[in-house]
C-alpha cells in the first residue's frame, strides 16, 4: 500500500494550489487526477485576486512566462449602453490585473509546475472508494489500464472540481438555490477582432435580461464565444451544435459583425444544471476545495478565484492540523468561504433579475461606489472595508432602489 500525508484528488487550479502550499511546507503530497492533461474545461478568465494565489504558491512565474493575454478589466454591453470597469481602479489595495486563458494549457501548466516541485502527480488515474478511520484514509484508485491501487494518507484534499468524489461518494451533494441554466459555447478563429483594448479585453453582453454572451480573447487570435440562459431560451433552436451556434451568432448584432463566417475551433458544447452546492465543506480527515464545494454561475468569473481561495486556505490549514495545532474548521474555513460564496451569489441573483444591470449602466454612475463594485469584480470578496462586500445584499438593494427614485 502506497502511503502520503496528504492526498489530493484533482489536479486543476484549486488542487494545484492547496498541493504546493503543503509540499512546501514539507509534508508528502500524492496527486491523483482522472482526466489526461492537457485537457478541455471552460473558466478561461481569471480575477486579479489568483494572482496572490499564484504568487503565494510560486507558479505565478511559470504562468507569466506562457504569454497569456492580460487581462486589465471587464466591459459591459446592453445595446448601445457601455459600462466599463478597469481593475486600476478598484477599491481593494490589490493587483490590478489578471490573465485570460485557454484552460487547458493554463492548467497544465500549474500541474507541471507542481509536480516539478517534487509532488508526486498520477494523471488518468480516479478514485473509486474511500474508507476513512478517524481522519486517517485509504483511497482505492484505478489507472486507464485497470491497474488498482490503494493510497493510505492522513488527510485528503478533494479538489475532483465537477468530479465531486467526496460529494457522491458520501452523499453530500445539495442542489443550488440559484436557477438551472445552459450554456452553449465555442471558441473562434477571431479574424476581425477590433484593433486596441476592445479586440484583448473581456466583452459580457446583455442579450436579453435572463440571457447574457461572453466573449473572452486569448493572445493567440483565438476567442472564445458562449451564449448563457434559461433552458428554455434555446427551445425551437437547431438541435445540431454547430448550426445552434450559427444561429446564435446569427441573433446578436455584436456577434453577428464579427464572428459571422468565423471558423470554430472545436464543434460547441453545451452545458446545462452547472450549478450546485453541498451539504459540508469538510469531515474528519477532509477538506473540499474548488467545484467540489460549489459552483454559481460562469458571470462574473468566479469560479477560479474560489477554486484557488480555497486551495490555499485549505492548503494551510490542513498543515496546521498535522502539526497538531487546533484548526476551527467551522470558522476558519466554511464560514471564511462563504464570507466569499455568499458576496458573489448576491450578484449573480441580482445580475438575472436585471437589477445589477441597472447599477452598472446608469448614467449617474457614483465613483466610490463605482471602485467598490470593481473590487468585488476583481475577486475580492474577503475585503470587509468594502462595505459592497460586508453588506454585499443590502448595498446593492439600496443602491438600486435609489437609482429607480431617481429615473
Amino acid at each position: 500500500m502506497e502511503t502520503t500525508d496528504v492526498l489530493v484528488i484533482g489536479a486543476g487550479p484549486a488542487g494545484c494550489i492547496a498541493a504546493s502550499l503543503l509540499n512546501k511546507q514539507g509534508y508528502k503530497v500524492k496527486m491523483v487526477e482522472k482526466e489526461k492533461f492537457p485537457r478541455f474545461v471552460i473558466g478561461e478568465s481569471l480575477l486579479p485576486r489568483v494572482m496572490d494565489h499564484l504568487d503565494e504558491a510560486g507558479l505565478l512565474e511559470a504562468v507569466k512566462a506562457a504569454g497569456f493575454q492580460e487581462k486589465f478589466g471587464a466591459k459591459f454591453v446592453r445595446g448601445t449602453e457601455i459600462c466599463d470597469f478597469n481593475f486600476a481602479e478598484q477599491f481593494s489595495n490589490s493587483w490590478k490585473w489578471t490573465w485570460q486563458v485557454p484552460r487547458g494549457q493554463f492548467d497544465q501548466i500549474l500541474s507541471s509546475t507542481v509536480k516539478s516541485m517534487g509532488v508526486d502527480l498520477e494523471f488518468e488515474t480516479g478514485v473509486t472508494n474511500i474508507e476513512f478511520n478517524g481522519t486517517n484514509s485509504v483511497t482505492t484508485v484505478v489507472d486507464s489500464k485497470g491497474n488498482k491501487k490503494e493510497i493510505a494518507a492522513k488527510f485528503i484534499v478533494d479538489a475532483s472540481g465537477y468530479g465531486r468524489v467526496i460529494p457522491r461518494l458520501f452523499n453530500l451533494d445539495e442542489p443550488s438555490n440559484l436557477g438551472v441554466r445552459k450554456t452553449h459555447f465555442t471558441h473562434f478563429k477571431d479574424l476581425k477582432r477590433p484593433e486596441g483594448i476592445d479586440g484583448n479585453r473581456i466583452t459580457i453582453i446583455v442579450h436579453q435580461q435572463r440571457t447574457w454572451i461572453w466573449i473572452i480573447p486569448f493572445s493567440d487570435g483565438i476567442t472564445s464565444v458562449g451564449y448563457v440562459s434559461d433552458p428554455s431560451f434555446y427551445d425551437g433552436m437547431p438541435q445540431n451544435p454547430t448550426e445552434r451556434m450559427l444561429h446564435l451568432v446569427d441573433i446578436d448584432p455584436n456577434l453577428k459583425e464579427r464572428f459571422k463566417g468565423a471558423e470554430m475551433m472545436f464543434e460547441p458544447k453545451s452545458i446545462e444544471g452547472y450549478s450546485i452546492s453541498t451539504k459540508q465543506l469538510y469531515g474528519e480527515g477532509y477538506v473540499l476545495v474548488g467545484n467540489a464545494t460549489e459552483f454559481l454561475d460562469p458571470v462574473f468569473s468566479s469560479g477560479v478565484t474560489f477554486a484557488m481561495e480555497s486551495g490555499a486556505k485549505a492548503g494551510k490549514l490542513v498543515g496546521q492540523f498535522l502539526k497538531g495545532e487546533n484548526v476551527n474548521w467551522q470558522k476558519d474555513y466554511t464560514e471564511y468561504m462563504m464570507q466569499g460564496i455568499n458576496t458573489f451569489r448576491t450578484y449573480v441573483s441580482t445580475w438575472y433579475t436585471g437589477e445589477l444591470h441597472d447599477i452598472f449602466f446608469s448614467d449617474n454612475q457614483a465613483p466610490e461606489i463605482k471602485k467598490q463594485i470593481c473590487s468585488v469584480l476583481a475577486g475580492y470578496v474577503w475585503d470587509l472595508n468594502n462595505p459592497f462586500v460586508k453588506k454585499h445584499e443590502q448595498a446593492v438593494k439600496s443602491l438600486h432602489k435609489v437609482i429607480e427614485i431617481a429615473k
